[in-house]
């Protein structure tokens, strides 16, 4: 009988969709990570349903919307976290041995959870140097960069002699800034640190201006729900928390861009790890961030938190050659809760009736053929008493192949500061085009979709 295939998730902490090379990042160069867009398939259309790190991190091992499995925010949900209906449980009784390496941030315990053989993580968000992790229940120090240690972890797990098949979720703390978080959620942070090596990587380099990095005051215009917002952003206590991690946008950035250079020395260790092993390509490679990131885009940022593309956008390739044709590129609307349903098929299983998002396996074995697939998909969010100047920013959004129509949940009355947007026309969705007389039909449509997509999240 075939052996099934080895599965592996690689998660970055915070990345956008065009922070890598194959993604069109202007200066960034990963050639291990782009190896794998290029021996496989490149879904430009992938997405966070909750653009903030714990809500979106259950969403991937559930498959579920986060208003499903109830992790909707990044307080610590320790509690919660061991009861939820991860993948990993399915793949065990599928004949898996499974594996976490790096970080979980659901809850800041870094404990073993239900679902895996072997585990390795940190509490809260860990630290990118020196860091102490929990070995499948006891905590070890360990000297040397975080990334280079989960690196070489994740290398010696894949190189293993193992009688069954494996599945590994290997979770970076890159690109995330170091930070220490308190059980109420605040944030200490202490800014992005690439490896010594790295350090001046990239030096000099920019990051272009996009069309929509505008003036509060110019965004105001468009999207009058931020008006409150942006003013409480001014307050001292806000611009604490937002100075700390600040170094300056192109700094910010370049340094990023530094952290992934250790990032993709890890994928290039496990793609020579699984060759040399003779595993590679009956081993299917996911790789994708866990919520997108704001570099100035709509007066946005350091943040990642809300509906425009930038938030919800997610780097997603994926390598498997008994399915996946090398080059391949998929426009379709992919969601981050399609990883559980095709690792479950994938495994050989069927997934389970409380599993939200859809098997890929009929989208990329279609053979030039159109398959059935997604028209729309619901984004969520609520608003942190961690950050004051969100106070009030929950919202509700619908997300089509053309339009989206965010509705601002505690924002003005009868949805008159809500926003609708023609991607087509205008993809960097500068303007609002909710009140307009010719979108009424269009906003009508998208109102109903977003109230049925509300509903069946919550299996109603």
């Amino acid at each position: 009988m075939k052996r099934k295939p080895n599965l592996m998730v690689i998660l970055i902490d915070d990345l956008r969709f065009d922070e890598f090379g194959a993604g069109g990042h202007p200066y960034m160069k990963t050639p291990h990570i782009d190896r794998i867009a290029h021996e496989g398939a490149l879904f430009e259309r992938a997405f966070h349903t909750t653009p903030i790190c714990s809500p979106n991190r259950a969403s991937i091992v559930t498959g579920q919307y986060a208003s499903r499995h109830g992790i909707i925010d990044n307080v610590a949900r320790d509690a919660a976290s061991h009861r939820l209906p991860n993948f990993h449980l399915a793949l065990q009784k599928l004949g898996y041995t499974t594996a976490h390496i790096g970080k979980w941030h659901m809850g800041n315990s870094g404990k073993p959870r239900p679902g895996y053989d072997f585990w390795v993580a940190y509490d809260g968000h860990g630290r990118l140097n020196n860091p102490r992790l929990n070995e499948n229940g006891t905590y070890v120090e360990h000297t040397g960069y975080v990334t280079d240690i989960m690196n070489s972890m994740a290398a010696e797990f894949v190189s293993r002699k193992h009688d069954k098949p494996w599945s590994l979720f290997f979770a970076h703390k890159a690109v995330h800034p170091d930070a220490e978080q308190a059980a109420d959620g605040t944030v200490k942070f202490d800014g992005y640190v690439p490896a010594e090596r790295h350090r001046d990587l990239y030096r000099g380099c920019v990051f272009p201006k996009k069309p929509n990095m505008l003036s509060p005051a110019e965004i105001i215009k468009q999207k009058p729900a931020w008006a409150e917002a942006f003013e409480l952003r001014m307050r001292p206590e806000s611009r604490a928390l937002l100075d700390a991690l600040h170094a300056g946008e192109q700094e910010e950035f370049r340094l990023r861009a530094c952290m992934m250079a250790a990032v993709d020395e890890g994928v290039g260790m496990l793609l020579a790890a699984l060759e040399k092993s003779g595993q590679l390509d009956d081993t299917c490679i996911v790789f994708l961030g866990d919520n997108g990131y704001f570099f100035g885009e709509h007066g946005l940022g350091p943040d990642r938190r809300f509906a425009y593309e930038e938030g919800i956008r997610s780097p997603f390739i994926v390598r498997y050659p008994r399915a996946i044709k090398a080059g391949s590129r998929y426009h379709e609307l992919v969601i981050c809760q399609d990883i559980a349903p095709t690792f479950i098929e994938l495994a050989g299983g069927k997934p389970a009736s409380h599993i939200q998002g859809r098997s890929l396996l009929p989208l990329v074995k279609r053979g030039g053929k159109r398959v059935p697939w997604r028209k729309s998909f619901l984004v969520e969010y609520w608003a942190e008493n961690a950050y004051p100047w969100l106070v009030g920013m929950t919202y509700k959004a619908v997300r089509t192949d053309r339009h989206k129509y965010i509705r601002w949940v505690n924002r003005g009355r009868n949805g008159e500061l809500d926003e609708l947007y023609d991607l087509e026309r205008d993809p960097y969705e500068i303007t609002n085009v909710v009140r307009r007389p010719s979108y009424r039909g269009v906003r009508v449509r998208l109102q109903r979709e977003l109230r049925r997509l509300v509903a069946d999240a919550l299996g109603l």
